[in-house]
């Protein structure tokens, strides 16, 4: 099978026919379809963008009508949890800062609760992960350690049901990422759907995205050349600048990736042309969300990848 792999959409529907369009699937009823391929989609199919019905229609449809694929995002994540109740009290607290990063999912479906579920349990049964034959797929990060840590908790598809979605929101973090105390299923997709983090020096912060003050910061976890934790922040130069130059990476804290199988990874927020991080690693989110293309990457196959696959919806 040869695939489409498409980066997160974030409530931009419209960019996401328009990618599918260019990449020659055509709607049939409640799916888009090609007749040689399949779509893999990596997750986060919400928030951010102005339309987030049309775009949780456009994945489901395409996914039940077994035109695609998809890995669970750590939007989807959040979605879940911030809509699961355990005595009374949601699994994601409903505090303003999470309210306001989740706000326009909510905007479209919190006044229909019926349906508000009925997304969020659609979203129970996306996978962590994909391993396929010739490739593999991950929101964030691929971490072979915390998938053998909750084989037991998952179903045999990879995904978070009952009490192991409990176990997912039980845990924190420190310098050196999750908290001893945490969870195996927290451990997990903290990783695998948010990535690798490490905190910042005392003092020193910056304003996400959403404006939210951040005391930690995400890191090319694949590259094992970087050292210190201003060559592996993924960071803008304004922010890169308020980091000490002898700032040392935690042990342990890079993980890199030398399998042969090529690896696809979304949630990154990457600019530019889009280009293969290695020939064996690609990222595929090109900050669709803020103003950015959709991006595609046509896999036939290759176990070497390269910067002529990538495709944009604009």
């Amino acid at each position: 099978m040869n695939y489409d792999i498409i980066g997160d959409i974030h409530g931009h529907a419209q960019k996401a026919e328009r990618l599918l369009r260019k990449l020659g699937y055509r709607q049939s009823g409640s799916t888009w379809r090609h007749s040689e391929r399949q779509v893999i989609f990596l997750g986060d199919f919400i928030d951010r963008g102005p339309q987030q019905v049309a775009s949780y229609r456009l994945a489901r449809g395409m996914i039940d009508a077994g035109d695609a694929l998809a890995v669970m995002g750590n939007h989807e994540l959040n979605a879940m949890a911030w809509n699961t109740f355990v005595n009374g009290q949601p699994l994601r607290p409903h505090t303003t800062k999470n309210r306001h990063q989740h706000g326009s999912f909510l905007d479209e479906v919190e006044r229909d609760q019926v349906f508000h579920s009925e997304i969020t349990k659609w979203f129970e049964t996306l996978p962590l992960w994909l391993e396929l034959p010739g490739l593999r797929v991950v929101h964030a990060c691929w971490d072979a350690k915390r998938m053998r840590e909750v084989e037991t908790s998952l179903t045999d598809n990879q995904t978070l049901v009952g009490e192991a979605l409990i176990r997912a929101t039980q845990g924190d973090h420190n310098i050196y990422g999750v908290t001893s105390n945490s969870t195996p299923e927290f451990r997990c997709v903290e990783t695998l759907t948010k990535g690798r983090e490490v905190a910042l020096p005392e003092g020193c912060s910056f304003e996400d995205a959403d404006g939210i003050k951040r005391h930690s910061v995400r890191i090319r976890w694949w590259d094992t050349e970087a050292v210190s934790v201003r060559e592996a922040a993924l960071l803008a130069p304004k922010h890169l600048e308020q980091i000490p130059k002898e700032w040392s990476l935690p042990p342990g804290a890079i993980l890199g990736y030398c399998e042969e199988k090529p690896l696809f990874i979304g949630h990154y927020w990457m600019t530019g042309p889009p280009t293969v991080i290695a020939p064996n690693l690609a990222c595929v989110d090109y900050s669709a969300g803020k103003g950015g293309p959709l991006v595609a990457y046509r896999w036939d196959g290759e176990a070497i990848l390269n910067d002529a696959k990538f495709i944009t919806s604009t």
